[in-house]
């Protein structure tokens, strides 16, 4: 089976996290870092980003652990992008204590020869003005798949509907769907978005799960039961990663939602990318047979 290659775009942090299981700092964060630790195992995954001159050679070693091509990842003088974040109690809710962009803020993704023929394209969470500016130096018809947020459907709507109109799978949280489409009920949610432009939509449950819609298709799937939840923070990147490199192995949609779930499920047992990192292929075959057994036998 021909694997394809993965262009991954998105922001690379260092994140401070404070919930009840205890507060780390400098932790390897954003987008683009959980999408490529978690697809980065299975397929050949090109990484477009930037960091500062402060980022941890560890931070370094990640990257060039689970990536292929890091040609277009910058480092520039300056501060990498910092976030910090509160969860509450219950994990479901958190308030950013700040966030400093650092060089990201001058950010202007140029992409290299090379990478503007990957036949996928995995735009995580970053604002749609870089989102669309990658679309438009890709060569050929890749495979776009966008992630987003609430803060940019709010401040730049106008934009992110020029990406969704370009975009072949969009993947987004309940929340967010219900923010863009104007509607809580979650079939007519994806319906119109739908109608925006990509023709599937992936809308995340949390921790009950996903649906996605393609077409007349609906396919839903739960959550692997973990014992215990340390950290939410990157899970939905995390299923995008393994949505994305299932897909790029060639599998079905129903084998992307599985793999999707695997690696989320895994994220939230460490803080940052721990449990991402340390996990085996064991592991992930158990929770992949399990979600098979559970929800397509």
């Amino acid at each position: 089976m021909e694997m394809s290659s993965v262009l991954v775009v998105g922001s690379i942090a260092l994140d401070t996290i404070e919930n009840p299981h205890g507060k780390r700092e400098n932790l390897l964060g954003g987008s683009a870092t959980y999408v490529t630790v978690a697809s980065g195992r299975s397929i050949s995954v090109h990484v477009a980003g930037i960091i500062g001159d402060d980022f941890p050679p560890e931070g370094l070693e990640v990257f060039r652990q689970y990536s292929d091509d890091l040609s277009d990842l910058k480092q520039v003088s300056g501060k990498t992008f910092r976030w910090g974040g509160k969860y509450t109690e219950d994990m479901d809710t958190r308030e950013t204590l700040f966030t400093e962009l650092g060089v990201f803020s001058e950010y202007s993704p140029q992409i290299s020869h090379t990478n503007k023929t990957v036949p996928i394209v995995f735009l995580a969470n970053i604002h749609p003005a870089l989102q669309l500016s990658i679309i438009e130096q890709m060569e050929g018809n890749p495979l776009i798949i966008t992630d987003t947020m609430n803060l940019w459907i709010e401040t730049t709507k106008n934009e992110l509907l020029d990406v969704l109109n370009k975009t072949n799978i969009l993947l987004i949280n309940e929340g967010e769907a219900e923010l863009l489409s104007g509607t809580n009920d979650i079939e007519k949610s994806a319906g119109k978005l739908q109608k925006l432009g990509p023709k599937t939509v992936v809308i995340k449950k949390g921790s009950s799960g996903a649906i996605l819609f393609s077409g007349g298709e609906k396919i839903s799937i739960g959550v692997y039961p973990v014992r215990k939840v340390i950290d939410t923070t990157g899970a939905g990147d995390a299923f995008g990663g393994g949505f994305i490199s299932a897909l790029a192995s060639g599998g079905s949609f129903q084998d992307a939602l599985i793999n999707g779930s695997v690696l989320g499920s895994v994220c939230v047992e460490g803080f940052g990318i721990e449990s991402l990192k340390k996990v085996n292929s064991g592991e992930l075959l158990k929770r992949e047979r399990f979600l098979r057994t559970c929800f397509f036998s």
